[in-house]
């Protein structure tokens, strides 16, 4: 057996409250948003979990998550990388638009397939293929190695950077992977065999 991998998507952000496109723009979390963070720390800190390396995307609603988080388990000051690899799908002309607003300009279809298809990108933006595409090969050449070393990893991202990693480590197809809903807040732990494969997956939620 080698190490633990902890996903956590950021808590809520002030764009999911008001229902906009976010991507790569860089917006706040609500006060729901720190609650929900502190409450993930709090449910690993209760399973008596600590990490040795944490990594996050370059946006602060990931980051100020994972520092709640860390704060909650007494490692504040905890090594952490941040990288662009690990941001959200990039939405393109559809950031900071309201999704209703965005269906009403192009229709509920087409908004559909962008939102829900697997490789299909919006306008000017990426698909949840294109966002795979960044973070496989961070995951394996930058992530992973920490976790067949037998260390514990925190890794504090986005939707969709998370259904791209999950995809990966769950071996799920296209389809699968755009049904899925991440709750914001709710660790996934993973522990991974010697050959880098799922030994065991569990969902913290409250």
């Amino acid at each position: 057996m080698s190490g633990t991998l902890v996903l956590v998507r950021h808590g809520q952000s002030e764009w999911n409250l008001k229902n906009l496109f976010t991507g790569w723009r860089d917006v706040d979390l609500t006060e729901l948003g720190h609650a929900e963070a502190k409450a993930a720390g709090a449910r690993l800190a209760a399973r008596g979990m600590t990490f040795d390396i944490a990594f996050t995307s370059v946006l602060q609603r990931a980051q100020k998550s994972s520092d709640h988080i860390l704060a909650a388990l007494g490692q504040a000051g905890l090594a952490t990388i941040r990288d662009q690899a690990l941001n959200e799908r990039d939405y393109g002309d559809l950031s900071g638009l309201n999704k209703d607003d965005a269906r009403a300009k192009w229709g509920d279809e087409q908004v559909h397939v962008w939102r829900r298809s697997y490789d299909v990108p919006p306008p000017g933006g990426e698909s949840l293929r294109d966002t795979g595409a960044r973070v496989w090969p961070y995951y394996i050449h930058t992530i992973l190695p920490h976790v067949l070393r037998g260390e514990s990893v925190l890794v504090t991202a986005h939707g969709n950077s998370l259904r791209a990693l999950i995809m990966a480590l769950d071996g799920l197809s296209g389809d699968e992977i755009v049904k899925m809903e991440l709750a914001t807040g709710v660790p996934i732990v993973y522990r991974l065999n010697a050959d880098s494969t799922v030994a065991s997956k569990e969902t913290l939620a409250g």
